[in-house]
């Protein structure tokens, strides 16, 4: 590994968020909107994903939860991560298959007030997808944080950040950035 190559990743992961700040930043101020809308109503917000998604999803649940900016003191706002619970998770996958996770949790704790915020690098997880038509026909709001085309879950979020890379790390690595800029905006607009 050289130098020139360290920094050839890293001026392709800027360019790619700078892509992103250009073309989105009207979408990325709107969905923020919304998840303070919801938050203000006593609404919860949902967040799913897969693999380093799941990770994330967790990582800004938990920043909603607990605290996202040390010089912001704040009570806990409404916050879940879907699938994180591994009795749930492991029964779901074993007695009705993976794909039906977000779903049924969705299913049994989603009501009309709720945001579900689904991360997806290329919006083409069967369960994704089906959470965010379970989160549809419950009343939630749906809101994909997406990357390349968005995928046919694109379809199924009422609002969407796209990041413009097909490279799964700088869209993973765009979304945590995107999710702290989006709860930073939650935060000030609650506050």
């Amino acid at each position: 590994m050289s130098a020139p190559t360290v920094a050839a990743r890293l001026d392709d992961l800027a360019a790619v968020l700078q892509r992103t700040a250009r073309d989105q930043a009207d979408a990325i101020a709107h969905v923020a909107t919304v998840l303070a809308d919801a938050l203000r109503t006593g609404g919860t917000l949902f967040f799913c994903g897969n693999g380093g998604s799941a990770a994330e999803a967790q990582h800004l649940a938990a920043e909603l939860l607990v605290r996202l900016r040390p010089a912001v003191t704040r009570r806990p706002l409404r916050a879940y991560a879907l699938g994180s619970d591994m009795a749930t998770l492991t029964a779901c996958a074993n007695d009705l298959g993976y794909p039906a996770l977000f779903e049924r949790l969705v299913g049994a704790l989603g009501r009309t007030g709720d945001v579900l915020v689904a991360l997806s690098t290329f919006g083409m997880s069967e369960n994704v997808i089906r959470g965010l038509r379970e989160a549809r026909a419950r009343g939630l709001v749906t809101v994909g944080l997406l990357g390349g085309s968005g995928g046919a879950a694109l379809t199924e979020c009422d609002h969407a950040v796209l990041v413009p890379s097909n490279v799964t790390a700088h869209i993973q690595e765009a979304h945590l950035a995107l999710g702290h800029t989006i709860l930073e905006l939650v935060e000030d607009a609650l506050l």
